[in-house]
């Protein structure tokens, strides 16, 4: 990574973008409606590699619980570390929230992103047959959760 990374929260002026990293990334993408009702009652972040916008994620806080309910990088700019730097960035503000605890779902066929989960510290702790949407039917999601506090 050549350009600083920095962080700020997501605005509805930035659903354009948004949608266009989420639409390259995945074959099940969030709609505009999810992001827009997303902006109102969870916590939003777009993610900038210089002046570019490389990324972005989004946390729900239920008491002392963060759900990590979104996290993408462009595709193009995967596999330098920044997805790595997102999660840190959302981790860092579930805490500042007071959260003790994240949970999030992976697809069980997102070997990268439960790689990358696994490192940060996260551990599986079950599974939800069926949770996704999939090419030709349903595909499960692995749970996993990472203690925030030490």
């Amino acid at each position: 990574m050549s350009d600083a990374v920095s962080f700020r929260p997501m605005t509805e002026a930035d659903l354009d973008a948004v949608l266009k990293i989420e639409y390259a990334a995945f074959s099940h993408p969030w709609t505009r409606g999810i992001f827009t009702d997303g902006l109102k009652s969870y916590d939003c972040w777009v993610m900038f590699e210089g002046t570019q916008q490389v990324g972005h994620g989004v946390i729900q806080l239920i008491l002392d619980e963060a759900h990590l309910l979104n996290i993408t990088v462009k595709p193009e700019s995967q596999g330098r570390g920044l997805g790595l730097r997102l999660l840190e960035h959302l981790m860092t503000r579930a805490r500042e929230l007071n959260a003790v605890e994240c949970f999030l779902e992976v697809r069980e066929s997102n070997q990268p992103a439960y790689r990358l989960y696994e490192r940060y510290g996260f551990n599986e702790i079950g599974r939800r047959r069926g949770y996704y949407p999939a090419v030709g039917g349903r595909e499960d999601a692995l749970v996993m959760a990472c203690t925030l506090v030490d």
